[in-house]
């Protein structure tokens, strides 16, 4: 009877390891939103990691999280590290290209509570008097992360994060840019005697 036992549990186990084999190796999340502000006012809160409290939607979750900043804010190196309680655990950001007003390339490393590499981009274009900021972060998923992926629709979940870091990332440029004095032409109108 045990024999037979051991052996359903074992062609058991057989079954949910060739499932999570089977699983997608790699993941991506991308969202995108408008922002009623030009491309370079957006561009500096995501190049600056300084600004990221601002809103990033995970800095709120732990309100003790040690930070800290290396390098020149906008500049190839610029890091941010964090370690934090079980919602935030602990991780590392490096930026590997900025392109200002159009482009900021990461290097995330997760650390804790699971070890991940997750390579973000944030582009930034256009749109009529605004712009169209998208993130997007793409990796590869191991045997655990495959196995979770079972139970949690990961896209989802992060997709989530990403659309309420947006919305208050949009928030947070478009009152940098109400309150940026007129630039040019506006600033000559706004000065000329009325008639």
């Amino acid at each position: 009877m045990l024999k037979k036992v051991l052996l359903v549990v074992a062609a058991i186990v057989a079954v949910l390891v060739a499932v999570i084999a089977t699983r997608p190796a790699g993941y991506q999340v991308e969202r995108s939103a408008t922002v009623a502000a030009p491309p370079e006012v957006v561009y500096a809160q995501v190049a600056d990691f300084g600004r990221w409290a601002q809103w990033s939607p995970w800095a709120k979750l732990d309100p003790g999280m040690k930070t800290t900043l290396t390098g020149a804010p906008g500049s190839v190196g610029h890091g941010y590290a964090w370690v934090g309680n079980d919602k935030v655990g602990e991780g590392r950001m490096t930026i590997t290209e900025a392109a200002p007003g159009s482009r900021v390339a990461i290097k995330l490393e997760f650390l804790k509570p699971m070890e991940a590499v997750s390579p973000t981009t944030f582009t930034f274009a256009p749109d009529g008097a605004g712009t169209r900021v998208s993130w997007k972060m793409v990796g590869t998923n191991n045997f655990m992360g495959k196995a979770m992926s079972l139970f949690m629709d990961f896209e989802k979940m992060i997709g989530g994060d990403f659309e309420k870091g947006l919305s208050q990332l949009r928030a947070a440029a478009e009152a940098e840019a109400r309150a940026a004095p007129p630039s040019g032409g506006e600033a000559a109108a706004a000065a000329a005697p009325s008639r």
